[in-house]
């Protein structure tokens, strides 16, 4: 990093009202102490680090060049966000950033009007900018929207949705496309800025226009002739000729760290009076801080570290990661199986494919951010006599709904899912949380959903998909480490909707679908301690259930409660749904079920998360002695407190 001068520029830019009040000579300081102070504040909480600092200059351009909040300013995923939240009014709770309590570690609607609109996910901002440029153009507006997408999100099909749909939103929409992995083409020196900016200039713009109109009165031929030589020698000097074809005024690729290039050429684009218009911004992840640019990944997300040295704070050794755990039994299984292959949706290291990978890199299939196409391409591939594993994050095979449906599900094909990150995620909040993967799955025939109470489990259950030919199966495993139990030499193929007796009592029944087992267990303790006989079962299967146990769990005890880390609609409803067509609701059963609460859940710690939507050891005690205590007589004197 450049060394700051002696006046903080940044203690006096509070909005970006402020500063629009500075000398663009000024700006390049700004933007040092903004990167300064993004990299202190990342290495207090953690978080998303590299993307933020290659789009230090990008920010204070768009803020200092474009009216927001009145502009509206989208980022795509919103991980890089951070220098726009220090800009923005959230400067003095920056070092929050994804805590209990604290800012959202991506934008949020709730937090500032600067952020018009939450993203977490990726390839959404054009759709959501168009929506908003459209609004303004059929109200008379003439303000912008402004929509940051970085290259790995235009792997998505939605992007290119979005931008074959904008035509219509004319001047009012603005796509920055920040280039900042693999150049698309670029930008060349002096050169590359001084062309940005003369064909993003007005004078160029009406002067462009006036020949086009004159086009036009040309026979058709000659004027359509006359258009392609436009784009064609406009594409020839600066690429872009996709985003023309699509309906888009390309301009680029230019400096994403050069102010004097970068101002000149937003300033024309906001004076346009023809659009949509797409930039071509060319940054470098983790720029300006040499340990964020040496690493392979830029220091995508780090855990709190030194800004010295650039050394993150490790762990203390444990259990090994759950996408480990799955990532190494996989090649296990592929060793042995020739036609297992490996599918990831831009989330290799995440998901444990990339130990895959190492080991079949032939096999092995990351198809950038694209979801749906990940799950049909697996269809695709078990159709011709594969065995696809697609391993995706639960939250974003979300987005892959419809063809888990119609592509997997209807036709039987026996796809694998593995889904990382089920349950509460900690400090990447809601937008991140898998809540509804077993209600959503569940609901749908002929699919298998499996929950691993543990690694150990974990590795019998990705046997079991691997041996499992009838139909799609999937099998649901938390983010972080495992619970510390051996892991098994032979793993063990489960038979298809069969649970596990882990403890037998006779008054209270605990009937667990995942990691709450170990919870489960803590209270049949506590339980035990009072008087109250307890048993505890671990389902295994959410489909198809257990009906066997379940039943006899639920008549011979006297009052039973599942328990699932998954919103209403899973496991809970699927048991009440049996007992009711068994008649068993009929004979006074106290059934109790224990799920994620009918909300969006902030960042916090995991346990804080579970404690606050009552799935831990204390709620479950507490749930069974008020069901208990409708039955009195049932409930030990010791147990009535």
């Amino acid at each position: 990093m450049a060394d700051l001068p002696d006046t903080p520029l940044l203690d006096t830019v509070n909005t970006p009202d402020d500063l629009r009040q500075l000398k663009p000579d000024q700006l390049r300081q700004l933007a040092d102490e903004l990167r300064a102070e993004t990299i202190s504040a990342v290495g207090t909480t953690g978080g998303h680090l590299g993307s933020g600092l290659g789009v230090v200059e990008l920010t204070v351009a768009i803020h200092y060049v474009f009216d927001t909040p009145t502009d509206r300013l989208i980022w795509d995923v919103g991980h890089q966000c951070y220098p726009h939240k220090i800009l923005t009014g959230r400067r003095d709770r920056i070092r929050t950033l994804r805590q209990g309590g604290g800012l959202s570690g991506f934008t949020k609607r709730t937090e500032s009007e600067y952020d018009p609109f939450g993203a977490a996910h990726s390839s959404t901002s054009i759709s959501a900018a168009l929506g908003f440029a459209t609004a303004n153009r059929l109200t008379g507006s003439p303000a912008k929207a402004i929509a940051v997408i970085g290259d790995g999100s235009m792997s998505a099909g939605m992007a290119y949705e979005a931008m074959n749909n904008a035509e219509a939103a004319g001047n009012r929409l603005i796509v920055i496309l920040n280039d900042n992995d693999m150049s698309i083409a670029p930008p060349v020196g002096g050169l590359s800025a001084y062309l940005s900016r003369i064909v993003s200039s007005r004078e160029f713009l009406g002067v462009r226009d006036v020949l086009r109109k004159l086009a036009r009165r040309l026979p058709r031929p000659l004027h359509k002739a006359a258009r392609k030589t436009d784009e064609y020698a406009r594409g020839l000097t600066m690429g872009g000729t996709l985003f023309e074809e699509l309906g888009f005024y390309y301009v680029g690729p230019i400096d994403g760290h050069n102010l004097e290039h970068l101002i000149p050429v937003l300033e024309n684009v906001r004076d346009a009076p023809e659009g949509p218009i797409l930039v071509h911004v060319v940054t470098k992840k983790g720029k300006g801080y040499a340990p964020a640019e040496a690493a392979a990944d830029k220091y995508h997300g780090v855990q709190k570290f030194d800004v010295i040295t650039g050394a993150q704070a490790k762990a203390p050794p444990g259990p090994p990661a759950y996408q480990n755990v799955f990532g190494d039994q996989l090649v296990k299984e592929a060793e042995r199986d020739p036609t297992i292959v490996a599918i990831t949706a831009a989330m290799p290291s995440g998901t444990g494919v990339d130990r895959f990978a190492k080991a079949f890199p032939d096999r092995t299939f990351d198809v950038g951010i694209a979801e749906q196409h990940a799950v049909t391409f697996a269809a695709g591939l078990a159709a011709q006599g594969m065995r696809p594993f697609c391993a995706i994050y639960s939250t974003f095979l979300q987005r892959a709904y419809d063809q888990v449906v119609h592509d997997v599900a209807i036709q039987n094909l026996p796809v694998r899912f593995a889904i990382d990150r089920a349950g509460l995620v900690g400090a990447d909040g809601a937008t991140h949380a898998g809540s509804f993967d077993v209600t959503y799955l569940a609901t749908l025939p002929n699919f298998v959903v499996m929950a691993a109470a543990d690694e150990a489990e974990l590795v019998h259950m990705t046997h079991t998909a691997a041996c499992h030919d009838t139909g799609p199966i999937a099998v649901r495993y938390p983010r972080g480490n495992g619970t510390g139990v051996a892991l098994p030499e032979v793993p063990e193929r489960l038979e298809i909707g069969k649970g596990r007796l882990i403890r037998e009592g006779k008054t209270v029944a605990i009937l667990s679908l995942g990691t709450r087992l170990g919870e489960a267990l803590r209270a049949a303790d506590v339980l035990e301690a009072k008087g109250l006989s307890t048993s505890v079962a671990d389902l295994r299967f959410a489909k198809p259930l257990d009906e066997a146990l379940i039943r006899r769990l639920l008549t011979t005890h006297e009052v039973a409660v599942t328990i699932e880390e998954n919103a209403v609609g899973g496991l809970g409803a699927h048991v009440l749904t049996m007992a009711s067509d068994a008649g068993l609701i009929d004979g006074g059963l106290r059934l109790r079920t224990m799920r994620l609460p009918d909300v969006f859940q902030d960042q916090d710690k995991p346990e804080k998360q579970y404690a606050e939507a009552g799935l831990d050891a204390d709620h479950i005690v507490e749930t069974v002695l008020k069901a208990l205590r409708h039955n009195s007589a049932a409930v030990p004197e010791g147990a009535r407190a």
